[in-house]
């Protein structure tokens, strides 16, 4: 059973099949195919390249730890993470930054403790 719709755009009335029995719902309405479209360019903002992370590990080769992230290295090696966590969250802003920081800074002295034991 074909079942009809009408709806009106100013003056002009149009009468369209569905493309299902109920006029209601999540998939009301004239059936389309979407359209797939390339990821923007912006989609690739804040990756990070295999060029730019040597920079950045240079630079923290170079430069060392802000005062910050030293403290909060002193936190996490006492194993107090949650108040290295309130301490970052407190300094970066957000929660999601905080946590990232606080895995980022766990990581280095990991690679610290396993150099340490190396030499």
């Amino acid at each position: 059973r074909l079942v009809l719709t009408r709806f009106s755009i100013g003056v002009l009335t149009i009468i369209m099949p569905l493309p299902f029995e109920f006029a209601r719902g999540l998939k009301k309405g004239h059936k389309v195919n979407k359209t797939k479209f390339r990821p923007r360019h912006s989609a690739r903002k804040g990756r990070i390249t295999t060029h730019n992370k040597f920079i950045r590990d240079i630079v923290r080769e170079i430069v060392g730890f802000a005062p910050y992230e030293r403290r909060t290295m002193e936190f996490l090696k006492v194993s107090r993470e949650k108040r290295a966590l309130k301490f970052l969250k407190q300094r970066l802003g957000t929660h999601l930054r905080a946590k990232r920081k606080r895995e980022e800074l766990q990581k280095i002295i990991i690679q610290q403790r396993k150099a340490a034991s190396a030499h």
